[in-house]
């Protein structure tokens, strides 16, 4: 199961998540998910390891040094070519080295910001890389709707997709539907909320303990994971959850298996509470980006 992107190459509707995932955990991962061949769900799973493994993300320190940082991943990941390379965050950040992924902080402590390179510069370097043929498709990340908005009117090729947390509690109905109204595939980097994860590093609720969900899963007889993912996926998003579990891998898979009822997604939608459980930059960046 695949969404078309708008330059016609496929991608699949769910994927793996590995952001803060050690280094072990997705060798174990990827060793393990070759077991599911058992299983009638191989093709999927199959296409989304291949899309974990060729996706790429241009770090925010390396703003200024695309091509650089692009064939850097290549080198790393051993491949010709990315199926996708998405801009990372909508900001630029002091340069610490090609391939660095930290957040370099100003004396004050206060995340050190670039001001000399735009956003439509490190764009147009993006598409540089589709000219190159290093990478086939391009798109953002964590931006809203006014940033969305921009790129579109300045970029010769579009964005392909904008990767950003949705979840039930945190549903951006705005951002989606403009997004999917100018073709641009809307992937969920946290379609869980985050769940015991964000719990211990940002504070935050998870959607997975909400009682109407709960109830959702027990009338279909599914984890409330599994509903909450299918949610996402009915509402034309692609979903990268992250696991280091066999069975969760597993799990997650078989929500190509069943479709929740109309009344069911009217009922999620309800629940919505504009609460963002990831990124929360001011926690580690001493600057709320978001105010």
């Amino acid at each position: 199961m695949a969404i078309t992107l708008n330059n016609g190459f496929q991608m699949p509707i769910i994927g793996l998540g590995v952001w803060r995932m050690e280094k072990k955990a997705i060798k174990d991962l990827i060793i393990e998910s070759i077991k599911i061949a058992d299983y009638k769900n191989e093709a999927e799973v199959g296409e989304a390891l291949c899309e974990a493994i060729k996706t790429g993300l241009l770090w925010n320190t390396d703003h200024g040094h695309v091509v650089e940082a692009c064939k850097h991943s290549l080198k790393k990941l051993q491949l010709d070519y990315l199926d996708l390379y998405l801009v990372h965050f909508p900001i630029s950040i002091r340069h610490t080295g090609i391939g660095a992924t930290g957040s370099p902080l100003d004396e004050d402590g206060v995340l050190d910001i670039e001001t000399n390179i735009s956003l439509e510069t490190t764009w147009h370097a993006m598409e540089d890389l589709v000219s190159m043929g290093l990478v086939r498709s391009i798109g953002i990340s964590n931006y809203d709707i006014f940033l969305t908005r921009d790129c579109l009117a300045y970029s010769k090729i579009k964005p392909a997709v904008n990767q950003i947390e949705t979840h039930p509690y945190f549903q951006r109905e705005s951002l989606v539907k403009f997004c999917q109204k100018h073709g641009i595939c809307v992937t969920a980097h946290t379609p869980l909320g985050g769940a015991d994860a964000n719990t211990k590093r940002f504070g935050t609720v998870s959607c997975l303990d909400d009682p109407i969900l709960k109830g959702i899963a027990e009338k279909y007889k599914k984890a409330v994971a599994q509903i909450v993912l299918r949610w996402g996926i009915q509402r034309n998003t692609v979903v990268i959850p992250k696991t280091s579990k066999f069975e969760r891998l597993r799990e997650n898979f078989k929500v190509l298996e069943f479709e929740l009822a109309k009344e069911d997604m009217d009922v999620i939608q309800a629940i919505d509470k504009n609460y963002r459980s990831n990124i929360q930059p001011a926690k580690f960046w001493g600057i709320d980006l978001y105010a």
